[in-house]
């Protein structure tokens, strides 16, 4: 008995329905990673403190112009060297700035300094890392060359000779923290990248006449994203000290600009007599990367394939 003109053979069908299903598993199974990743993180009572810390100091650089008592910069040489009382709860420094509202605004600067620092480190790191790392080659050597120069030198140096080209400022200082960060980035991508490349979905793009920067942007660099994220977030701390000492050395900030590595040099002098010019921008720091730290540490844990069960 023949089949019905208007009949469709299932074979015909199996390709479609084989397609759908694996996509759907493997949407599904990428939900499940993510998910899982943010229920531990949120287990992590360290990582949860790292990041109600962070966001403390997000709302009051956000909010510090309504919740500063006084002017930043406004100087009051009848206050100078108050200690801490109930007008100035932190205390004056030596040209009667209030203490507080300079450390309110200058965490509008720090967390300026460690995104812009980390972005600028990311563009270029990454971008260098998958290169590398996908073409191999004489590229690949002469860029890991570049970056084992670039290692020989401690990144705080680093950072200071390209300030020193450049000239001090705040600006410079992002741009040099950032690109002192560059090996960090890109030796880690490139490393992700060699393990990922020889995966089977790299293969079937390239047999099916996907480009090469499509494969490195849609197929590669979604799979090296947990490490660059983890290490995003413990680069803002470091940041954060490295654009502070920058500014204690008299190459970034400038008075009188609310930078905390900036208090720190103007209460150095002080510190027998005015304690609290050093000790609270010091404390600041401190707190931010610590915060930064717990939330980097949970990040990776959460992040790691080899913890899920």
């Amino acid at each position: 008995m023949s089949e019905p003109a208007n009949s469709v053979p299932m074979s015909g069908r199996q390709p479609a329905e084989s397609f759908g299903a694996t996509f759907t598993s493997t949407m599904s199974a990428r939900r499940t990673l993510w998910s899982d990743a943010f229920a531990r993180l949120r287990r992590n009572h360290g990582a949860m403190l790292g990041a109600a810390g962070l966001l403390l100091l997000i709302l009051v650089a956000l909010l510090a112009s309504v919740l500063a008592p006084y002017d930043p910069i406004e100087m009051v040489p009848r206050d100078r060297l108050q200690s801490p009382n109930p007008q100035h709860w932190l205390g004056t420094d030596i040209f009667g700035r209030d203490i507080l509202t300079r450390l309110m605004y200058g965490a509008q600067i720090s967390l300026l300094v460690g995104v812009i620092s980390v972005t600028i480190s990311i563009l270029i790191g990454v971008n260098l890392g998958l290169i590398a790392g996908y073409y191999g080659g004489l590229l690949d050597t002469l860029t890991m060359r570049l970056i084992d120069v670039m290692l020989a030198f401690p990144g705080i140096l680093l950072a200071l000779a390209i300030v020193a080209v450049l000239g001090p400022g705040l600006f410079n200082v992002m741009i040099a923290v950032g690109v002192a960060a560059v090996p960090t980035y890109a030796r880690v991508v490139r490393g992700a990248v060699l393990s990922v490349r020889q995966n089977a979905y790299v293969d079937a793009a390239l047999v099916v006449g996907c480009k090469n920067a499509r494969i490195l942007f849609r197929h590669v660099l979604p799979n090296v994203l947990a490490p660059i994220i983890v290490i995003a977030t413990l680069r803002v701390g470091g940041a954060i000290i490295s654009g502070a000492a920058l500014s204690f050395l008299g190459m970034g900030a400038q008075p009188p600009t609310p930078e905390w590595g900036a208090m720190l040099t103007e209460g150095r002098n002080y510190m027998r007599v005015a304690w609290w010019i050093t000790t609270f921008p010091g404390l600041a720091i401190m707190v931010t990367v610590l915060s930064m730290n717990l939330l980097g540490d949970g990040l990776r844990d959460a992040l790691d394939p080899r913890l899920r069960v």
